[in-house]
């Protein structure tokens, strides 16, 4: 896509600073707002767009636990959220961070920024790689949105025309509680820009549900339309969506009863 000239300043200037071999925090919020996803990358037809960084350190309010696995990292704005506030007083023993990004010019933005955390450039589904990086506390992440083409497929929900179910349903084996950052649509509750919870009809989601046993919760209740000025050339209405992952495996497993039928 075409920058404005400011943007491509900025942008030239993040990547002037990405060039250094230790960036300061004052540098890195420069990067994190300014590094444009859209400069090299046909980010629209992807849906993935980075999440604003205020909006970011408000989402991470409702992470949970110490060892924590961010999915779709992108360049790790979420995992910035959670390892900055630890190291600034709030809790003096950093978390354990994992980012997984399937792009690896993500990835190499995203080491520079968060050299905290483990990197790995691979797919968000495939359940191999899941599978081999043992349990967390917490999954997370803004993982693109809408229909795309992939490679593999998630354990339970098999529709691929919301992608970001796919990851959620995927975070659901690995993890004990999930926090996501969704479109509106695809929420079983619509918050923000609203002033109030409401519950409107979905059959999306229902389907989800069904499917997954997920619920999802409104969390903390940020108000993410205070935000929508902060995107970089989009200004999606989303909800943070809270997942207790371990009542969904409970609401997987077979009842007693059809255990003795089989």
């Amino acid at each position: 896509m075409k920058l404005s000239k400011q943007q491509a300043r900025d942008h030239a200037r993040a990547v002037d600073l990405l060039s250094q071999d230790r960036l300061s925090d004052d540098e890195k919020d420069f990067v994190f707002n300014n590094w444009h996803e859209g400069a090299n990358h046909i980010n629209g037809a992807a849906g993935a767009h980075f999440t604003p960084l205020a909006l970011a350190y408000d989402m991470e309010f409702d992470f949970r636990g110490r060892r924590i696995i961010d999915l779709c990292a992108g360049i790790g704005v979420l995992s910035y959220a959670a390892v900055t506030r630890a190291r600034h007083g709030y809790d003096s023993t950093p978390p354990e961070v994992v980012c997984i990004e399937i792009n690896p010019a993500y990835v190499e933005v995203g080491r520079k920024l968060v050299p905290e955390a483990t990197w790995i450039c691979g797919n968000a589904l495939d359940p191999d790689l899941l599978g081999s990086l043992g349990h967390f506390d917490c999954a997370f992440g803004n993982p693109p949105y809408g229909k795309h083409a992939i490679e593999h497929s998630a354990p339970r929900y098999t529709s691929r025309n919301y992608f970001e179910y796919q990851v959620i349903d995927a975070a659901s084996d690995i993890a004990d509680f999930g926090t996501f950052l969704i479109p509106q649509t695809r929420a079983p509750f619509n918050y923000s820009g609203g002033g109030s919870h409401r519950t409107p009809d979905n059959p999306g989601f229902d389907r989800f549900h069904e499917a997954t046993g997920i619920a999802m919760d409104v969390g903390i209740g940020v108000d993410t339309a205070f935000y929508r000025d902060q995107w970089k050339d989009v200004s999606p209405l989303c909800e943070i969506v809270c997942c207790d992952f371990t009542e969904a495996r409970e609401r997987r497993k077979p009842a007693q009863s059809d255990l003795f039928a089989a």
